[in-house]
C-alpha cells in the first residue's frame, strides 16, 4: 500500500501552493453559491479559500489521504470532509462549485472524467480545475532520468508513468463546450524563487517525487535524492541574488454549466 501523504511536508510551501488556487477561484464568476465541493482538498488550504469567498455556502472536501483529511478537519472544523476518490466520486447534492486544485493530473482517462464531473454540477454551476503541466520541466525530467539508473530502475519500475501527460487546452475545451455556457482555459508559468537546490527537492518530495521514493529503502532514497539534487543544482542555476527560480507551468479550466 502506498505511503500516505505528509501534510506537514506539503505545508512547508503552502503560500506557493495556494496561489494557483487563489488565481483559479478569482475567475469563478458565481454571484452566490449554496454548495461547494473541494475535490482533493489536501490539508484544507484550498477549502479555506472557498469558505472565505462563499461564507454562506455549505463547503465540503474530499481526499484519498486520511492524514490530509485530518489536517483539513483540524483547520476547518465547520466543514465536512470525506475519504473518497475523485475518479469515482458522485455528488450526494449537486454542487454549485466543483473545485479541483492540483488533483486531476493524478487521475487517468480525462476524456471520460472531465465530462462526468461536469455533469455532477447543478444548472449554472461551475467546474474549476487547476493542474500542474510540468512533466517536461527539468524538475520532472530529472526524476525520470535518475529513476532509470541501474541502482533504482528495478525497484521503481514504471512508477515514472504514475502521472500521464494531461490533454491539450483545445481537447479540454472540446470535452466541455457542448454542455457549457462558458469555458475559459489558460496556462500560467509561475517562477518561484527558491533558496537552494535542496529547497527545490524539498518542495518536490511532498508531491512529484513520492512515487519514485516510495518503493526504495531508506538508503536508496538517500542515494536517489543526492543524485537528483546534483542534477537540480545544474538545471536551476543561481540568479543574481543567489536564489534559484523554479519554473512551474499550470493549466487552468473554468467551465460553467448551462
Amino acid at each position: 500500500m502506498p505511503a500516505d501523504w505528509n501534510p506537514a511536508l506539503y505545508r512547508r510551501f503552502e503560500d506557493e501552493r495556494t496561489r494557483p488556487a487563489q488565481d483559479l477561484l478569482a475567475q469563478v464568476a458565481l454571484s452566490e453559491c449554496r454548495h461547494a465541493v473541494d475535490l482533493g482538498c489536501g490539508p484544507g488550504n484550498s477549502t479555506e479559500l472557498l469558505v472565505q469567498r462563499f461564507p454562506e455556502a455549505n463547503v465540503s472536501g474530499t481526499d484519498t489521504s486520511e492524514a490530509m483529511l485530518q489536517s483539513a478537519r483540524e483547520r476547518l472544523p465547520q466543514c465536512s470532509f470525506e475519504l473518497s476518490d475523485a475518479s469515482t466520486w458522485q455528488a450526494s447534492q449537486a454542487p454549485d462549485l466543483l473545485f479541483a486544485n492540483a488533483l486531476l493530473q493524478w487521475l487517468p482517462d480525462h476524456e471520460a472524467l472531465l465530462p462526468r464531473l461536469f455533469s455532477e454540477l447543478a444548472p449554472g454551476g461551475v467546474l474549476a480545475v487547476q493542474m500542474p503541466d510540468n512533466l517536461d520541466e527539468p524538475s520532472h525530467r530529472l526524476m525520470r532520468e535518475v529513476a532509470s539508473m541501474p541502482a533504482f530502475q528495478s525497484r521503481i519500475g514504471d512508477r515514472a508513468m504514475v502521472r500521464a501527460a494531461i490533454l491539450s487546452a483545445g481537447a479540454y475545451y472540446d470535452l466541455l463546450c457542448g454542455e457549457a455556457s462558458h469555458v475559459a482555459i489558460w496556462r500560467t508559468t509561475y517562477q518561484h524563487p527558491m533558496a537552494s537546490p535542496a529547497a527545490i527537492v524539498e518542495w518536490l518530495r511532498a508531491t512529484g517525487l513520492r512515487p519514485f521514493l516510495e518503493p526504495l529503502s531508506e538508503a536508496q532514497r538517500s542515494e536517489f535524492l543526492d543524485a537528483y539534487q546534483e542534477r537540480i543544482a545544474l538545471a536551476y542555476p543561481p540568479r543574481a541574488d543567489g536564489q534559484r527560480l523554479l519554473a512551474f507551468p499550470r493549466l487552468f479550466i473554468v467551465a460553467a454549466r448551462r
